[in-house]
This record gives C-alpha cells, sequence and structure tokens, in this order.
C-alpha cells in the first residue's frame, strides 16, 4: 500500500475532470493534482461525443439564452456564465493550438473534426503541468478527517482538496450520499422514441421541421423531426425528451404523441387551404403534394385514409377535415425510448441546493467540489453538457488556486 498525498484530487478523468487539473495546474503552479480514473482510458465520452467529433460548445453567446437549454440547471448556471462561457471556452481552445468551427445548426466542433484533437490538447497540457493521470483506480471510500483520504484496491490518497467530476456514476452518488449529500435519482434524457408501425418506420430518412405534443403531459417542442428504422429521433424529439425526462419516466415510456407536420400551421389554416386547393383541381390527391412536405410522407398520409386515386374536387368536406386533421394532429402510441447514439445522458445527481454555484463548492463538505454530470444538471443536445462542464471546472480551479 502506497501513500499518495496531493494538493488536489480530482474523480473522474472525463471533460470536467481535466479542464479542472489543467486550469489549477496554470493558476497555482506548485499544486501537486492527481485525476483518479476507474476505467483504463481517459476522456471516453469525449471520444465519442458528436459522433467523434467533440461537439466542444455551442454558438450562442449570452449568459440567459445559453441557461434557457438546461431543463435542471438553468437558474443556477446563469450566474456562473457571467464568469465563464462559450466566448470564453472558444479562446481558452485557441490560446492552447486548438480552432474551433461554427455548424449552421450552432454547434461547435474543433476546426479538425476529430474529438482526437481535444484529448490531445488535454493529455499534453496535463503532461506538461506535471499532473498525475492515474487510470484503473475505482474509488471505493471517500473519508474526510483533517484531509480527505480515498481508497482504491491498490492505494490509499489523500488530499487537501477534492473534486468530484465522476459523471453520472451511482457509485460515487452513493460516496456523496455518506457525506450528507442529497442524490435526485437519475432518470434517462436526451433519448428517441420507438413505435411499433411498420408504416411509419418505412419512411426511415424523412426529415421536416415539425411541432410535436404530448398533451397528456402537457409537453410541447419543436424543430426538425427525423423518422427513423425504430420511430422518431431529431432534436425537436431530443429537446422534449430532456424537457419531460422525469414525466416521461413516470408513463415508463407509452404515451401518445401528436405531431403537426406543418409545424405552426394551424388546422384551420390548413382546412382553408385544402378547400381552396378542391376549387376546380381535376388532379388526384396523391399527385400533388401540397405545404412542401416530403413526397414519401405526403403519399403515406394521403394513402392512410384513401384519398391518392380521388381527384381534389371529387373529395368531401369530411375527406378534407380527415387530411387536415392528419397533417396538422397525427397520433401515435409511443412505446418505449432508445439512446441516442452513444451519448447516454442523465438527469439527476446531487441536489443543486447543496451546491454554492459561486464556485461549485459543497454547501455540506469544506474543500469538496463537484463539476459536470455528478450534479443534477443536465441539458440538450448540441454541446451544452460540455459548456457546463468547462464552467464548472473553470470555476472550481479559480477558487482553489486563491
Amino acid at each position: 500500500m502506497s501513500n499518495n498525498n496531493y494538493s488536489t484530487i480530482i474523480i473522474g478523468g472525463g471533460a470536467a475532470g481535466f479542464f479542472t487539473a489543467i486550469n489549477l495546474a496554470e493558476q497555482s503552479q506548485n499544486h501537486k493534482i492527481a485525476i483518479l480514473e476507474r476505467g483504463k482510458d481517459v476522456l471516453q465520452k469525449v471520444r465519442i461525443s458528436g459522433g467523434g467529433r467533440c461537439n466542444v460548445t455551442h454558438a450562442q453567446f449570452e449568459p440567459k439564452p445559453l441557461s434557457r437549454n438546461y431543463p435542471r440547471g438553468e437558474k443556477e448556471l446563469l450566474g456562473p456564465f457571467h464568469s465563464f462561457m462559450t466566448g470564453d471556452t472558444i479562446a481558452w481552445f485557441e490560446e492552447r493550438g486548438v480552432q474551433l468551427k461554427i455548424e449552421e445548426d450552432g454547434r461547435m466542433f474543433p476546426v479538425s473534426n476529430s474529438s482526437q484533437t481535444i484529448i490531445d490538447c488535454f493529455i499534453s497540457l496535463a503532461r506538461k503541468h506535471k499532473i498525475d493521470i492515474l487510470t484503473s483506480q475505482n474509488v471505493a471510500s471517500i473519508e474526510k478527517t483533517e484531509n480527505w483520504k480515498l481508497k482504491t484496491k491498490t492505494n490509499t490518497f489523500t488530499s487537501n482538496n477534492l473534486v468530484v467530476a465522476a459523471g453520472s456514476s451511482p457509485k460515487v452518488w452513493q460516496m456523496m450520499s455518506k457525506l450528507d449529500h442529497t442524490i435526485v435519482n437519475a432518470v434517462p434524457s436526451l433519448f428517441t422514441f420507438n413505435i411499433v408501425d411498420k408504416q411509419i418506420t418505412e419512411l426511415a430518412g424523412v426529415a421536416i421541421e415539425a411541432s410535436v405534443s404530448i398533451p397528456s403531459l402537457k409537453l410541447e417542442s419543436q424543430g426538425p423531426l427525423l423518422i427513423t428504422h425504430w420511430g422518431f429521433s431529431g432534436p425537436a424529439i431530443l429537446k422534449m425528451s430532456a424537457w419531460g425526462a422525469r414525466k416521461l419516466h413516470e408513463t415508463d415510456y407509452k404515451f401518445d404523441l401528436v405531431i403537426n407536420w406543418l409545424n405552426y400551421v394551424s388546422h384551420q389554416e390548413c382546412i382553408e387551404s385544402l378547400f381552396e386547393r378542391r376549387k376546380n383541381s381535376k388532379k388526384q390527391v396523391g399527385n400533388e403534394w401540397l405545404f412542401d412536405l416530403p413526397k414519401r410522407l405526403w403519399k403515406h398520409l394521403v394513402n392512410s385514409i384513401s384519398l391518392t386515386e380521388k381527384n381534389w374536387a371529387d373529395c368531401s368536406n369530411v375527406d378534407l377535415e380527415n387530411l387536415a386533421t392528419l397533417l396538422t394532429a397525427s397520433s401515435f402510441s409511443i412505446n418505449g425510448k432508445s439512446t441516442f447514439k452513444d451519448e447516454f445522458v442523465t438527469a439527476g445527481g446531487v441536489d443543486l441546493k447543496e451546491i454554492n454555484f459561486k464556485n461549485f463548492s459543497s454547501k455540506k463538505q469544506e474543500n469538496l467540489y463537484l463539476a459536470g454530470e455528478i450534479l443534477n444538471i443536465d441539458a440538450i443536445t448540441g454541446g451544452f453538457n460540455f459548456q457546463n462542464a468547462w464552467t464548472g471546472g473553470w470555476m472550481i480551479a479559480r477558487a482553489i488556486s486563491k
């Protein structure tokens, strides 16, 4: 059993852990820092994020609008974002040789289009500042006496400061509970909706701007909607899954989803357009798709109410009412969910009331800091979860180095 004394130990070799360690080393030269990672490799979530490109942050440069992307953490992050947010993140990486670029949807990636660029940056800076990166160190216990004492299978560590950046780890949450912290139970966030309806899943690949709602849960969302081989995905669905994470969990992911394929066009506006179309038109309904809808989707909708081969002029008022309802309020029975790509995000963690957001310190224990997904903070997709990690890590480093 070796004994390892450090000024600061960071549990978790992910985005928040590395960002804290590097900033602390840069601000406090003689600080002895260790990162303890339970796995064999560090920065695994960084590696797979954004399809292997690493969605570093999002091009939203004002604190209040930025904070609105956090279903849990919106109020708490507003203050911290005034100290360190998107512009600071971009400058931080550029000063260390990593250029970022903005894509059309606002997501920001390294110009290299590779998450390896971010990993290489972090590893080289950690080595430069002599930060100990210790892998296969699964923390088994945390004790607070005069200092912090941590045990893994192979080692005992002590430190003045402890930073917990271990993500949504139930085991670490349990340890936080023993340190008097309240844990909000974890439920999935950021997921896609499954349906058992071959006719719709055969439209896989169709993408459209749409409005979606779950009337029974009073949930609404809007944005690009994607039909997949298993159901519905795209930003409209992912946003809804994040904002409704707890309510959706309570339904066991079985509910009715209503889709307005025409986005902001109301039923009344739709019916008026259809009545107008009926005047003097001898064309078949199936051959003349309206509202710029994808052809495959239009054909599916009109076919489902047997209008494909009918001429517009021969459609009854009931036919057009039915079509307007389908276009603006199609209903689907959702039965289950799927993880969005490899990015498993949870809502849950250490209760935010127990954190001082001036420096991300614990209100329960002295010299204990928490960053990233260990907290009950999560965001919609688009680089926001990483921005939370950068902001927390930077503020913790500043607080410890003072």
